[in-house]
């Protein structure tokens, strides 16, 4: 069970938050403050007069957590990193048909073959 529901733009007040944190990490108030500091810094959340805000989804840090790791260890190339993610990883018939829908879906959104 998550700690706020990062599905939605949930708030909290930040003193709810420092319970919860404690009841689950058996954090501090001030290891919370720390934390919730630094995921506002990051635009994850947002702390306005002690209301605590999701700012963005799940989804949306997982597509940005990828995008930053592909940048920083494939020079921002998806080919690269499917390439080598394939030499260790066998991707299955069902894995190789939704890659080519999403390039499909891709090619008929955008009209150019080279992705730019």
């Amino acid at each position: 069970m998550p700690i706020t529901n990062r599905n939605s733009h949930t708030t909290n007040n930040d003193l709810s938050l420092t319970k919860l944190c404690e009841e689950r990490f058996g954090w501090k108030r001030t290891t919370t403050y720390t934390m919730l500091k630094r995921l506002c810094e990051r635009g994850i959340f947002a702390n306005e007069n002690g209301t605590v805000r999701v700012q963005m989804t799940k989804e949306e840090f997982q597509a940005g957590q990828g995008s930053a790791f592909i940048e920083e260890h494939f020079d921002g190339s998806l080919p690269l990193f499917l390439t080598a993610f394939s030499r260790k990883n066998k991707l299955s018939k069902s894995d190789v048909e939704k890659l080519q829908q999403l390039i499909d879906s891709y090619r008929d959104s955008d009209g150019e073959e080279d992705g730019k």
